[in-house]
């Protein structure tokens, strides 16, 4: 049968009667229709529950991914790195130095009453607060108020920030202490001072922090 008299035969196939068909054409019908049904059993019963697992494997394989190439360039830049991390640690162990110790604070304070007098400063109040801690250093605050002159406020500021300990100014406010009197003039600011908490400072406020638990936060303090 040549393949012109087999299309002949389809045509005349009459599909409201398919046992008259001839068995090649039903064997081919039957064949067609388990593949189907085959195909829609697997995406039924087999695809829908695989690919939502295929899913979150492609989200792992793309997390993973991006995990390697970050992983990757930290170790391409690990000494990079490491030398940046030395740098920190020099310039951060500079600064702490700059931190009075406990001890040191009174001092530091008559240095910063010295400094305005040395400025021709006339001082009316200098009024330390209470410290407040932060994560390794607390800070000290102290109300000043001074009369004098521009020159000489400009003066004392230069020479505060010359000082070999930390000082900061703040809340700075200037007027006249009277009307037209721009040659005398009254300054009240807060200044802070810094201090490293020492080891056991530092030990009492952990604990404290984490409700009394035996561990010992890092040393901070200069080595």
């Amino acid at each position: 049968m040549n393949l012109k008299d087999l299309t002949e035969q389809l045509r005349d196939l009459d599909p409201r009667d398919p046992g008259r068909w001839p068995l090649a054409v039903r064997a081919g019908a039957v064949a067609a229709t388990f593949l189907v049904l085959t195909l829609i059993l697997v995406y039924l019963f087999v695809w829908q529950t695989v690919r939502p697992q295929l899913k979150q494997s492609e989200a792992q394989e793309r997390q993973l991914r991006q995990e390697f190439v970050i992983k990757h360039s930290v170790a391409a830049n690990l000494k990079i790195y490491r030398r940046q991390l030395k740098e920190l640690r020099r310039s951060f162990g500079a600064l702490l130095r700059q931190l009075p110790s406990k001890t040191e604070v009174p001092s530091l304070l008559e240095n910063i009453s010295d400094t305005a007098a040395a400025a021709g400063l006339k001082q009316h109040l200098f009024q330390p607060g209470h410290e407040s801690d932060k994560a390794f250093y607390a800070v000290l605050p102290i109300k000043m108020m001074l009369t004098g002159g521009y020159h000489q406020f400009g003066v004392f500021a230069s020479d505060i920030a010359a000082l070999s300990r930390i000082v900061t100014l703040h809340d700075i406010q200037i007027k006249p202490t009277r009307p037209n009197a721009y040659d005398s003039l009254s300054l009240t600011l807060t200044a802070y001072t810094y201090r490293y908490l020492t080891q056991e400072e530092m030990a009492a406020r952990y604990a404290k922090t984490h409700k009394g638990k035996f561990a010992h936060p890092p040393h901070q303090g200069p080595g």
